[in-house]
């Protein structure tokens, strides 16, 4: 068979030019991903030939070898690992199906040296070798397989696939340096690089001289150590290893679970998004490992969707080595492990909001979306340990609020908890809605993640017999309050509701004229209690949907049409008063029915809904223009 010769998709291209091009000023973490990728490959070979001995059992023990060779200008690095077959060389190596490599794309900045920062974080690793070489080979044979593969590149936009004969499976990997990588030549640099990145991997790394061979690492799982062996450099690195990410984790968790069950754990929370983060699938990446032997990446059940941020590894004493994928799911020491591991997260995220709330509010940022997901999908015992972690940004604080910090400054004779929903925080302190709830001091949630939507419908009992309820949907339930009048007088507040009864019965037959004018595009027409510099304003009726989860339904196409609303009307407003009295004295035609149209069309801008007859708007603004400027 002859070599095949392939150019590379784009989007690898675009990224090898950016990799080999960068001055990026750490080369030597090129060793580290190559290590770990050879590590992976030995993991997975161990795990499939618990099933399969025949894999193995030409040479089981399991070796990354590493040699240097100063005449040729070549350094090798070698792995008796589950290799590859072609197929898997072009997914691998040639496109974008497995190396995440397009979600880097859509990140680039155009900035080489910070776009190279963030290869790690999109798993594409391998790429990095193109920072020190100008020629890449690949000679690989799959574990079980006969034929050998040699993948050649010069990284500069085409790649080439030949058979090739290779004795044993693995990979090695052969490097063509360029003239000024000269140092990963010598063993003294080789050796420091791997006790610096990669002394923790579980596999014996070493330096192959002629017959000799030298051990670099440590070669033990890292996670079976004495937290007092350990420094945060280590817990840092194998960090690095096992999220293949550049950044460095925003927390640690490592225990030891004794009595019934017992396993390791050690969990990193990233300091920044993964870019899988918002997947469909929703995939966590935590390592399940039974007796140091990996099992799966991918084990459904191990943490829940909404930890899915995590990076790590769980190693179990109590499973069977041979358990299959779909007998894990339903395994019940897998269940308890899930819970067990779920509340340590949870408890260790609690003591960092208490002990440090800033740096808690730089997780809630990056995390804070995902974290919600679980009041919504949790049935379990978490979800009140949830509700004490989850922060708000309110109309009332520039720092982020537990629902423990809001209740405690609830207002006298409010209910119950109000929020807001929409597309941003700044959207939402704009919004009428929130104006007499302001003039109160009373305090209003500000949630804009897309998932609010779904939780707080959720959240039957509420919190601490405090009910949620949307300041978009029914009644204001401001009356009760007692805000900045609440220093009034009895003779105050009782000429305030004689007043306020009196304004009513003028507002009245503005408001069935509005009614009438504007039709079945309105549910219904009120006078507004939370309104105090906007005329007007949409709600939803009790019992209707909230206004930001039907827009959201319409977007997606999951409903065909608005729901008429409820035209809140603002008695107190100048523009209000002018049409009352213009009503009081019997005229109501044309221009009481387009002022009804155009109020109606400001109370849709204000909600951030398109206006649904533009060349109307824009006609009955320009007559109203026109009756003012002729006054």
């Amino acid at each position: 068979m002859a070599a095949e010769t392939r150019s590379f998709q784009a989007e690898v291209s675009k990224l090898l030019h950016i990799v080999a091009n960068a001055l990026y000023s750490e080369r030597e973490v090129f060793l580290r991903e190559l290590i770990s990728n050879a590590a992976d490959a030995c993991d997975k070979l161990r795990f499939l030939a618990i099933s399969n001995p025949d894999l193995t059992a030409d040479d089981s023990a399991f070796k990354i070898r590493i040699s240097a060779d100063e005449k040729a200008k070549t350094l090798t690095l070698s792995d008796n690992g589950v290799g590859m077959t072609e197929a898997e060389l072009h997914d691998n190596l040639g496109t974008i199906a497995r190396s995440g490599t397009s979600a880097f794309v859509d990140e680039i900045s155009g900035d080489a040296k910070k776009d190279t920062s963030l290869i790690g974080q999109f798993g594409v690793g391998f790429y990095s070798a193109f920072m020190v070489a100008d020629k890449v080979e690949v000679l690989t044979r799959k574990a079980g397989e006969s034929t050998g593969w040699l993948w050649t590149s010069d990284g500069l936009g085409e790649y080439t696939v030949a058979p090739a004969e290779k004795a044993t499976r693995g990979t090695i990997i052969t490097l063509h340096l360029k003239k000024d990588a000269k140092e990963f030549l010598e063993k003294q640099r080789l050796q420091t690089i791997v006790r610096t990145y990669s002394d923790h991997i579980p596999f014996p790394v070493v330096f192959v001289e002629g017959e000799d061979e030298d051990t670099l690492n440590q070669a033990s799982a890292l996670w079976t150590r004495p937290k007092s062996e350990i420094s945060d450099d280590d817990y840092k690195e194998f960090y690095h290893h096992v999220g293949h990410a550049f950044d460095d984790p925003w927390m640690t968790v490592h225990w030891k679970a004794e009595g019934r069950i017992e396993y390791h754990g050690l969990l990193f929370v990233p300091s920044q998004r993964p870019f899988d983060l918002f997947h469909p699938e929703r995939r966590h990446h935590v390592k399940l490992y039974v007796k140091r032997v990996f099992i799966t990446d991918d084990c459904e059940g191990l943490v829940p969707e909404y930890l899915r941020f995590l990076r790590g590894v769980i190693d179990c004493e109590d499973l069977p080595l041979n358990v299959s994928r779909e007998l894990l799911q339903r395994n019940p020491v897998l269940q308890k492990i899930s819970s067990a591991v779920t509340k340590r997260v949870l408890s260790e995220l609690g003591k960092k909001a208490t002990k440090e709330p800033e740096e808690y509010a730089k997780f809630w940022d990056a995390f804070g979306a995902v974290m919600k997901e679980g009041l919504y999908s949790d049935t379990g015992d978490h979800k009140e340990t949830l509700l004490s972690l989850i922060r708000f940004h309110t109309t009332e604080s520039d720092k982020l609020v537990s629902l423990a910090e809001y209740t405690e400054r609830m207002k006298e004779g409010q209910e119950a908890i109000y929020y807001i929903i929409g597309d941003s925080k700044e959207a939402l302190l704009n919004s009428p809605h929130i104006e007499g709830f302001k003039a109160k001091g009373v305090e209003v949630l500000l949630l804009s993640d897309p998932i609010d939507d779904f939780w707080i419908q959720a959240m039957f009992g509420g919190y601490e017999g405090k009910d949620f309820k949307s300041i978009t949907r029914g009644s204001a339930d401001l009356d009760a309050v007692k805000g900045a009048d609440g220093d009034k007088t009895d003779e105050d507040k009782a000429e305030d509701k004689k007043n306020e009864e009196k304004a009513s019965a003028d507002i009245a037959p503005l408001l069935a004229s509005l009614k009438l004018a504007l039709g079945e595009t309105v549910k219904d027409v009120r006078e507004s209690t939370r309104l105090t510099d906007s005329p007007v304003c949409l709600i939803a009726d009790d019992g209707d949907m909230d206004i930001n989860l039907e827009r959201l339904l319409r977007q997606h196409k999951q409903l065909d049409n608005a729901v008429p609303r409820v035209l809140e009307v603002n008695t107190k407003h100048a523009v209000i008063k002018a049409l009352a009295k213009r009503v009081k004295d019997g005229k109501t035609g044309q221009e009481l029915d387009d002022a009804a149209h155009l109020l109606l069309d400001q109370a849709r801008i204000m909600e951030g809904e398109t206006i649904p007859d533009p060349k109307a708007f824009a006609r009955r603004l320009a007559m109203a223009m026109e009756r003012g400027l002729a006054v």
